[in-house]
Order: structure tokens, then sequence, then C-alpha cells
């Protein structure tokens, strides 16, 4: 599956006081009416467990000028978002309290529906609850052969 290119982003959420992320790529629109998306985390992750917990969270599409956010929110034993945040554009969502990265290619909120058990993965089938902003300017961040990657 590293030969299949795929999008890149930045899954956060709210936990109390704490405020957790990290990197996907296995983020994809699963219908238009109504917009779902669905997202996949290993199982024994703690962001998996959180979100378990806490319904709503948010989703940045990161662009190409990005890669470093990739990769603060990919590193094993990450601090809080609020840490690998620090000195990036960024806001909270106001439906889901989750941090929402700025300059990417879209942002989105979206609040779980269903849970599914796959694997050593947990799909979260989530409706979308807003889109924060689409840049249709910027070239999104992809992923391929185990690299991040500008398209184009």
């Amino acid at each position: 599956m590293a030969q299949l290119a795929a999008g890149v982003a930045v899954v956060t959420v709210r936990d109390g006081r704490d405020d957790l992320g990290v990197t996907v790529s296995a983020l994809m629109s699963v219908s238009m009416d109504p917009p779902l998306v669905l997202l996949s985390l290993a199982s024994r992750g703690y962001l998996c467990e959180v979100l378990l917990r806490r319904d709503r969270w948010a989703a940045s599409l990161l662009a190409s000028g990005q890669a470093a956010i990739a990769s603060r929110f990919a590193t094993p034993g990450r601090p809080s978002a609020r840490h690998l945040l620090a000195g990036t554009t960024h806001h909270r969502g106001p439906l889901s309290d989750a941090f929402v990265v700025g300059e990417g290619v879209a942002a989105l909120e979206a609040e779980t529906a269903q849970v599914v058990p796959a694997g050593d993965h947990t799909l979260f089938i989530a409706g979308v609850l807003a889109v924060d902003y689409v840049n249709a300017a910027k070239q999104p961040l992809v992923r391929l052969r185990g690299r991040y990657r500008p398209v184009g």
C-alpha cells in the first residue's frame, strides 16, 4: 500500500485540559449526502483510545509546505498538541473545540457516528459538522513510499 499516494492530515481532539493529535494518511471521504468521512487509526494508539471517549474531532489537510508539521505529529512520544503547534497558525474549531491547523488545503470538524474494529485498526465513520476552510490555491502534501511529497 506504500505504492498508493495518500493525502496527509493532522487529526486533533481535545480531551479535558489536554490536546492530542496525530498525522494520518488514512482519512477519506465516504459520502456526500450526508457528508461522511472515514478515519483509520491503530487500535493500540492513545488517540484511538481518546476518540472512543470523545466524539468530536478535527482534521486539517496539510499543504505541500507543511511537511514539518506532519513530522512533528508523527513522532512517537510526542508532547501535547499545544506544544507541537507553537509558532504555527492554528485555532480551535468552534464545534469540536479541537485544534485546527491553519494554512493547509482544507480543514473540517467531525463527529463520530460509527466505530468499526478492523484487524489491528479501528475505523471511525464520522459526520462532517463543518468545513473550516478550503484553500484550492495550495497544493496538498501526500505520503508516497514512506515519504512526504508535494503534488506536481
